[in-house]
């Protein structure tokens, strides 16, 4: 093997994703996340030749915000790079720094505290400012017309929203690492207000507060420090026209070419696949991903539950939605799954698809294989 196949997710940790980290301020959950890290990987603070963060300055509230998080993420006189976008494309840039054979040992840190902030206010901060932002076009208004265009391009019916949403809760609240404080039902779903037609409030993917941080390493070292590593066989990211109206209605080009893009290089067949973990900004957009994944037919992205990959067994984004770190999350439980597959109830899964979105109405996308 040869390039980023020699590259393995080894280790993982994570806080609780709640609601609202109102005892802990950033600092403090980036130190407890490192911290839980590298306890019992065998790996020390100067073992590690760089760290990359993802998260936002918007959400923060002051610029440059990572710098004074270096000593929480054990990067002082340290190579550190701050990724501004979801933690999954701060771990394909840390595995492309492995690959090229200029490190060892990286340490991936995605952070959130959308508690503090105003999420819609984050995401309106990204929408073209002359014509659309003074009308009040915003992430729910293009989640909502996303829903819409599926919909009437023969993406399955209204009612599977529902179902979706029904379950990713359900899933949500065997996941120990996320807070769940009630499970509504498929019918309290479907009964409850709109907030973007044909999307209700809990069809919307719940911002949380959180953070992740996983270890990557090269084949000199990753079975010294995990005995069972993941690796990383292809990556893939796209981002579509910034111009929403532009875009492909009923359909996600740009995790269509991320996804062709990781597949290419993994040569794997995604109806195959052990498992997946991907995120959705709403039960409308995870039903998209699925397609675009080909993980089902198109149209038919509920099918995708009933087949052979097992899929979002975490609850994924809709439940728990640590802006800028979700996709880190969906990695970090991408490896768990295959490392202790016991512990989720699989029969010997050897491999995985992982994904992230970011932007309004899931503009960019990255999509990351592994195996085992």
């Amino acid at each position: 093997m040869s390039g980023f196949k020699n590259v393995a997710v080894v280790a993982c940790a994570q806080t609780e994703l709640r609601t609202a980290w109102s005892s802990a301020q950033h600092v403090d959950l980036i130190s407890s996340t490192v911290s839980n890290l590298l306890k019992g990987s065998g790996v020390r603070l100067p073992d590690v030749d760089f760290v990359i963060d993802s998260g936002s300055d918007v959400l923060d509230g002051r610029s440059i915000s990572n710098c004074g998080f270096l000593g929480a993420m054990g990067a002082h006189h340290k190579e550190e790079s701050r990724v501004e976008e979801d933690g999954l494309w701060a771990a394909v840039y840390g595995a492309t720094k492995i690959a090229a054979g200029a490190a060892e040992i990286g340490l991936i840190i995605a952070y959130s505290k959308p508690s503090e902030s105003d999420p819609s206010l984050f995401y309106s901060s990204q929408v073209e400012p002359f014509y659309q932002r003074p009308v009040g076009f915003d992430h729910l208004a293009a989640s909502g017309i996303q829903a819409q265009q599926y919909l009437l391009q023969g993406g399955g019916r209204e009612a599977d929203f529902a179902k979706v949403t029904a379950r990713a809760w359900k899933r949500a609240s065997a996941n120990p690492l996320v807070q769940v404080e009630a499970i509504l039902s498929e019918d309290e779903i479907a009964a409850s207000a709109h907030v973007a037609p044909p999307l209700r409030g809990a069809m919307m993917s719940r911002p949380l507060d959180g953070c992740v941080a996983i270890l990557l390493a090269s084949r000199n070292v990753a079975d010294r420090i995990s005995p069972r590593p993941a690796w990383i066989t292809g990556m893939g990211s796209a981002m579509d026209n910034h111009a929403f109206a532009v875009r492909k209605p009923g359909r996600l080009e740009a995790c269509e070419a991320a996804a062709k893009a990781a597949y290419r290089r993994s040569g794997i067949d995604p109806a195959k696949a052990s498992l997946a973990e991907v995120s959705g900004s709403s039960a409308a957009g995870e039903l998209m991903v699925l397609e675009a994944l080909g993980l089902s037919r198109r149209g038919q992205g509920f099918e995708a539950y009933e087949g052979a990959t097992a899929i979002n067994l975490s609850g994924g984004a809709l439940p728990a939605d640590p802006i800028m770190a979700t996709g880190l999350v969906r990695l970090a439980e991408a490896y768990r799954q295959l490392s202790q597959p016991a512990d989720h109830g699989l029969s010997s899964p050897d491999t995985a698809i992982v994904h992230a979105t970011g932007g309004v109405g899931m503009q960019t996308h990255c999509v990351v294989t592994l195996g085992v």
